[in-house]
């Protein structure tokens, strides 16, 4: 058994009927049934399925089942010795396959059964042999196959080249959109291409989110959420980071998002980043725009520029919105007032990057789980801007802060906070009243000598990013006590030159990045160290070892 997996409109059924046209005359019995998920759906669907798979291969004896039941029996019993090939498209459940008493002892010696699905699990529940996952189409396939459809031939005519290209790009490797939107333009004139480029990048083609959309609708409301968050707001974003605060908001995420990944409706990159192909994205934030078309301060989501802007410019915002983001330059030099944000009471999601907030912070939203305000203006927080009980993460980088807040505030649920790239920080925070923290990154606070000995008391802490902390010389000792840390990254902190002979004690640390210190020697209980990468170790390999002595001091060697 050979399952074919892949998002919508990816060409797994191209595939599939390629293979059955290759091999098909290899076999006197031979089915291949096509569209299973839109025929199941009637109540008599999985009948009609039974009795085509028998009909196809008992030709011409026609056989009528009369239930499902006694069709999986009919089928065992008729075709359990014939060598068959069998395709069956488009599978979105189980009992689909069940009713087609799919296993891998069905047919006798030599059959083969090849399945396409949207869905990586059930290929996985079928212990199928293979899982060939299809491919996006690189840019010559691509533009060879639009062409065949725009202009009947294998390339572009010569003065829409260019265009070609545009339409291509927004189509991401997408066969089916590539199908679709060429046989839309087949015959138009340069205006009309360039308009509906125009109209694409506001409204998809809804041929093509239609396909699309079939994944978004099987799955739970639980897992559509979390699909619309991630399109809206966490494409590019580390996984274990969006895990994070979509737990601060309720859900389940690890369970969710592995069968979104089964989907194909997510992906995660080698640096473990959740990533979405351009078009499920447009699809997914399509779903949102439909809620309100015409008044997006009554959508639950809101991400697009212009209508942000318009929100929070009228002070019209509203309840049902849970999602606000808005991405500006430094440039712009726009400003909101906080009391933009009275009115949005479910507010849970937040980036504000380069905007500067004006009025009392009492007006601020006080649910939110994830805070991401780059290039923020001001030296220091104010207390009230961060009374939020719910807060899990909190970007902060490109800041102008030279400390962080005026006193030390508890966030009893922050797990991550970013303060990378904030040139002006001259002091650290205090970390004493945050029991939850995991991931703290100040990279590039290249004004930054010292962290707060409270550091210590993060019990929690797993990763601590230093990179290019030029004035940073040492970390406070209770630092190395921490047994839950698994990567530290120092590099480019080049006035740092010691690590505590304590670091031995540190037995989760998997990662330890030194390269351009002034670290020339380091304790020698780091060769005992089991859990450390072979990079780490490579980095560590050409240093002098410190040996330490009680009752003498360090003797190196």
């Amino acid at each position: 058994m050979v399952g074919i997996w892949g998002m919508g409109g990816i060409g797994k059924t191209t595939v599939a009927k390629a293979i059955y046209n290759k091999f098909y005359h290899n076999f006197d019995s031979k089915s291949f049934l096509a569209d299973v998920r839109e025929t199941a759906k009637d109540s008599n669907g999985k009948i009609a399925l039974q009795e085509r798979l028998l009909s196809d291969v008992l030709k011409p004896t026609k056989i009528v089942v009369g239930d499902v039941s006694r069709g999986i029996n009919v089928i065992r019993e008729r075709l359990g010795r014939k060598k068959v090939l069998f395709i069956v498209d488009d599978v979105d459940h189980e009992d689909q396959l069940n009713a087609l008493a799919v296993r891998r002892d069905s047919f006798g010696p030599g059959s083969r059964i090849i399945i396409t699905t949207r869905d990586r699990h059930l290929l996985e529940l079928l212990k199928v042999d293979t899982i060939h996952l299809t491919q996006e189409m690189n840019e010559e396939e691509a533009i060879e196959l639009f062409s065949w459809h725009a202009f009947q031939n294998h390339s572009p005519n010569e003065d829409y080249i260019e265009l070609s290209r545009r339409v291509v790009t927004y189509c991401g490797g997408l066969p089916l959109a590539l199908e679709i939107l060429g046989s839309f333009l087949f015959g138009r004139s340069i205006e009309d291409w360039i308009s509906t480029l125009k109209k694409l990048k506001k409204i998809p083609d809804v041929r093509i989110q239609s396909r699309l959309r079939i994944s978004f609708d099987a799955i739970d409301e639980s897992q559509r959420n979390i699909f619309l968050h991630i399109c809206c707001y966490f494409i590019g974003m580390d996984k274990n980071y969006v895990i994070k605060i979509l737990k601060g908001c309720g859900f389940s995420p690890e369970i969710e998002i592995s069968v979104l990944l089964q989907r194909c409706l997510v992906t995660v990159s080698e640096k473990n980043k959740l990533m979405m192909h351009d078009l499920l994205r447009d699809m997914g934030r399509e779903v949102v725009r439909e809620e309100s078309p015409n008044r997006p301060e009554r959508r639950s989501r809101l991400w697009r520029k212009e209508d942000v802007i318009d929100v929070l410019t009228d002070e019209s915002g509203t309840e049902e919105t849970e999602g606000l983001a808005i991405n500006l330059q430094r440039s712009d030099n726009m400003s909101f007032s906080t009391v933009s944000f009275r009115n949005m009471k479910r507010l849970k999601l937040l980036q504000l990057n380069h905007v500067q907030l004006t009025g009392d912070c009492d007006k601020f939203p006080k649910k939110l789980r994830w805070l991401c305000f780059r290039g923020f203006s001001l030296q220091f927080i104010r207390n009230e801007l961060l009374n939020e009980t719910y807060l899990v993460s909190v970007d902060l980088r490109y800041s102008n802060l030279v400390r962080v807040w005026e006193y030390s505030w508890r966030l009893g649920k922050l797990e991550i906070l970013n303060l990378s790239h904030s040139h002006y920080l001259k002091q650290s925070p205090d970390f004493s009243h945050l029991p939850k923290l995991r991931y703290l990154i100040l990279k590039d606070c290249v004004s930054l000598p010292e962290i707060h000995w409270s550091v210590g008391l993060l019990r929690r802490l797993a990763l601590l990013n230093l990179k290019g902390c030029t004035m940073l010389k040492d970390l406070p000792e209770d630092f190395y006590k921490l047994i839950h840390v698994k990567t530290l990254v120092l590099s480019g902190c080049s006035r740092f030159e010691n690590l505590s002979k304590n670091i031995g004690n540190m037995i989760s640390l998997k990662t330890l990045i030194i390269s351009g210190t002034a670290i020339s020697e380091v304790p020698s209980s780091v060769d005992n160290m089991r859990r450390l990468d072979f990079s780490s170790r490579q980095g560590l390999s050409g240093l002098k070892r410190c040996f330490q002595d009680e009752t003498s001091g360090p003797i190196r060697g």
